[in-house]
């Protein structure tokens, strides 16, 4: 099997609070994006252990191993023997505020479910999920969504709209660890998630970009300085009506309602050296 592992932005992430176990409690307002690593999966019956290889060698080792994660989760829960090949395309950035780790451990868990014919639901995928990372039960439905807790419940939402998406990557990556271990140091921002929420489904952009933000950029900034020289040059730019780093960074991204305008915005940070994506959202 061959599936598609889509990226997600963060159009708006605020900090709630910290639980006792040092993790952090959130509102968040995600979007699917079509940029994606493709994944390819198969059974691997004359082997005595399941392997995921990926074609990038600066991968770090933690990023795929959540797909064996996954993949081990689902065994213990549901007793099956099988093991997989599996073997990862990338084309998400690592460590950018992608999810592209996560978007991945999903990708392998709903490919074996299906492979296997297993008769399970996402409520039976979810806490699976949950134990990996905060972020996979989000992937594991991958659509417009609002997130509370860690990340892990997840509501579905109707986005009227699609946006064009311009994404700028920094050299140099944000570990999600150390940017939330310190964003209790810088105040929050004044966040409306229901606002923003309202925005996407009636397709006011003013109203999302008047009430989005995203709580854990100072904390991203103090540790990796260009992050606000690329937000600043972004917000500088009337292709976008709105723009933000995406998750614990380091990628900054710029939404426009135009596809001409993104396209020459993508191609002015193109010419200027940027590691700079051009995607679209998904509804």
């Amino acid at each position: 099997m061959i599936v598609k592992s889509f990226g997600k932005i963060n159009l708006s992430l605020s900090v709630k609070g910290k639980k006792p176990d040092g993790y952090h409690t959130l509102e968040m307002v995600n979007l699917p994006i079509e940029l994606h690593d493709t994944i390819e999966i198969s059974t691997a019956p004359y082997l005595q252990d399941s392997f995921v290889t990926c074609d990038d060698a600066h991968l770090n080792a933690l990023h795929h191993n959540l797909c064996y994660k996954g993949l081990e989760a689902m065994r213990a829960k549901f007793g099956f023997t099988q093991n997989f090949l599996i073997h990862i395309h990338k084309e998400i950035p690592f460590a950018a505020g992608l999810g592209g780790g996560s978007s991945n451990a999903a990708a392998v868990m709903l490919s074996i479910a299906k492979i296997l014919k297993l008769k399970c639901q996402l409520s039976d995928l979810n806490p699976l999920g949950a134990a990996i990372g905060a972020d996979v039960p989000y992937f594991l439905a991958s659509s417009p969504a609002y997130l509370t807790g860690i990340g892990e419940n997840v509501t579905p939402l109707k986005a009227k709209n699609s946006y064009e998406v311009v994404l700028l990557k920094p050299d140099e990556g944000l570990s999600t660890k150390d940017v939330y271990g310190i964003c209790d140091n810088f105040p929050r921002l004044t966040i409306d998630t229901k606002k923003v929420i309202k925005g996407l489904e009636e397709g006011d952009e003013e109203l999302i970009a008047g009430n989005a933000g995203n709580d854990l950029t100072a904390a991203a900034v103090s540790l990796l300085p260009p992050v606000k020289d690329y937000i600043k040059e972004m917000q500088a730019d009337p292709a976008f009506f709105y723009v933000a780093m995406t998750g614990s960074g380091s990628s900054v991204f710029g939404l426009s309602t135009d596809p001409k305008k993104a396209r020459e915005a993508y191609r002015r940070f193109e010419k200027k050296g940027y590691n700079v994506y051009l995607t679209r959202t998904m509804r």
